[in-house]
């Protein structure tokens, strides 16, 4: 398993970089229209970290890794028929790929394929 994209959902984006940056030594970049505004850093294997804010006011700070897959579709329809309940089905961002959430044992989970 390997992890292609750390989501960071907080109101304090500013300050959660700023800390990671000096713990880290990671450079964010500005805000990513195409990530949900999220500033993000590079991992050393190629994934991303993002910081963003909610994107309304029900969304709550949540820590979500999103695990690379070959198949984001098969994946979702495999977690799903585990337990999992779908949260985001399947869905593209071009220029970064497809993306699903699900939610088990009270956890957020996502899958990512490049």
């Amino acid at each position: 398993m390997q992890i292609q994209y750390l989501e960071i959902v907080t109101p304090d984006v500013d300050g959660v970089c700023a800390t990671y940056a000096l713990v880290h030594g990671v450079t964010f970049s500005e805000p990513e229209a195409g990530l949900g505004n999220a500033r993000t850093a590079s991992l050393p294997d190629g994934g991303k970290i993002g910081v963003r804010a909610p994107m309304n006011e029900m969304e709550e700070p949540v820590v979500r890794p999103y695990l690379l897959v070959d198949d984001a579709e098969a994946a979702a329809k495999a977690a799903e028929e585990s337990g999992g309940e779908i949260a985001h089905p399947p869905m593209e961002l071009p220029g970064h790929g497809t993306f699903a959430i699900f939610i088990q044992g009270g956890i957020h989970h996502g899958v990512w394929q490049r």
